[in-house]
């Protein structure tokens, strides 16, 4: 029998580790949170800052909604430009919502704050994971080293790694993985006095295949981002602050970056590869990047992370008694994340490489623009609020193409209707200058 010092270790404690360590101290398990950072107020940098609408109702369950908005959260409705003008979401239907933006600096430190608040959780700054232990054929806790070099050994039945995108507790697991190229690059800075044509409303443009937006956060900063077809990474490098302002020139209803103060540098990825792991094997579960990386463009991974942290303790948390009930529900959350992760990460990764737009995209896109129910759907499913199925399904598509029939039919009819008055016109031009018959 493994002398077990807890029931789950957590390896990170940024968003999914510390959500994940809060879910499972709520159902009764004593946790271990590590993090190699020993600053606790420290945050990831390298972000869109966007919580999508399908994270608001685990922020709440987590009680943490009240102080997002307290600390300046900003509702984050979005308005995304087109070849075909303006998509621009009312949030009206059913599964319509908007999700936060709010800027990790704020963000991190306050969930890891609200996870250590529990009784049951043991945060432990400044430790770094090296090795993990394994007993009875499984994953069976981890070895860590402090700051001052001294080696520790925690463990337990399950093995969290919410340690990101390049997750070394994966990595030690060897736990299987898919990579898929991304086609962008990925720039961005943080704003002052930055005043946006949509106000508070955030902004999107997508040019096909470059991509730029404007995301309004806490404390008056705007965080601009631009992402590149990576064809126009020499560009860049050659002359980063000018090239990164020229996203911006002559953007519809662009905001207007000399009237406002630059607040950080300019930061980035130049590689941004989508990353899929298999999110469990016994005795060890990924939640957050470390299980699944997706394209940045669409502000998913905090947002996945907080449902994967959910899931994974709802089915996993009832069973660290026993191993092998323990392992099979281990297997129950790997299926589960697929079903409702899977889907959606394969079309964000066939996006990001640069093609250009389907026939989907187009039906989709362009009748997003000129119906108001359409752009709701389309904003219900860049939210992660509506499954791919039902994004896709029979009737939305059709419903797609009959907006897009029905404008081009009005936009006939009033082109006609502009015409008749100037033919009148020419009409009567014509018959007053005709000679009077003898």
């Amino acid at each position: 029998m493994i002398p077990y010092t807890h029931d789950v270790v957590v390896v990170g404690a940024s968003i999914a580790g510390s959500a994940t360590a809060a879910f499972f101290a709520r159902a009764g398990a004593r946790v271990a949170l590590v993090e190699r950072d020993p600053d606790p107020e420290a945050y990831k940098v390298a972000c869109t800052h966007f919580l999508l609408a399908s994270a608001v109702p685990v922020l709440d369950r987590l009680g943490v909604t009240d102080a997002m908005r307290a600390a300046g959260a900003v509702p984050n409705e979005i308005h995304i430009h087109t070849r075909w003008g303006w998509l621009r979401p009312t949030l009206k239907g059913a599964a319509a919502g908007h999700g936060y933006n709010l800027r990790r600096s704020v963000l991190d430190p306050l969930l890891r704050r609200t996870a250590a608040a529990e009784p049951r959780v043991d945060l432990l700054l400044g430790h770094t994971v090296e090795h993990l232990v394994r007993g009875d054929g499984r994953v069976a806790g981890v070895v860590a080293r402090t700051r001052t070099g001294e080696r520790i050994e925690l463990r337990a039945p399950l093995v969290v790694g919410a340690d990101g995108r390049a997750s070394k507790t994966a990595d030690l697991a060897e736990m299987p993985k898919r990579v898929k190229p991304h086609g962008r690059f990925s720039f961005f800075a943080h704003f002052r006095d930055l005043e946006l044509a949509t106000g508070s409303v955030s902004q999107m443009w997508l040019r096909e295949p470059d991509v730029a937006y404007a995301f309004p956060n806490d404390a008056g900063v705007t965080v601009l981002c631009v992402m590149p077809a990576l064809a126009r990474l020499p560009e860049f490098r050659a002359d980063m602050q000018g090239a990164f302002a020229r996203e911006f020139a002559g953007l519809p209803d662009a905001p207007d970056l000399r009237a406002a103060r630059q607040v950080s540098p300019i930061m980035g990825k130049v590689a941004l590869p989508n990353v899929t792991r298999r999110a469990a094997a016994p005795g060890i579960a990924l939640v957050g990047d470390a299980a699944m990386a997706s394209d940045p463009l669409w502000g998913p991974g905090g947002s996945f992370a907080l449902q994967a942290a959910e899931m994974l303790a709802r089915e996993a948390a009832p069973a660290l008694g026993d191993p092998r009930r323990l392992d099979h529900a281990l297997d129950r959350y790997r299926r589960a994340h697929r079903r409702r992760f899977g889907a959606h990460h394969f079309l964000m990764a066939d996006f990001s490489t640069g093609r250009p737009y389907n026939v989907v995209d187009r039906l989709m896109l362009h009748s997003a623009v000129v119906d108001e129910r359409c752009a709701d759907h389309f904003a219900a499913y860049g939210g992660r609020v509506i499954s791919v199925s039902r994004f896709l399904a029979p009737a939305a598509l059709a419903r797609a193409g009959m907006a897009i029939a029905r404008s081009g039919r009005e936009h006939r009819r009033a082109q006609a209707a502009a015409a008749e008055p100037a033919a009148e016109r020419r009409g009567g031009e014509r018959a007053s200058e005709a000679p009077a018959r003898p």
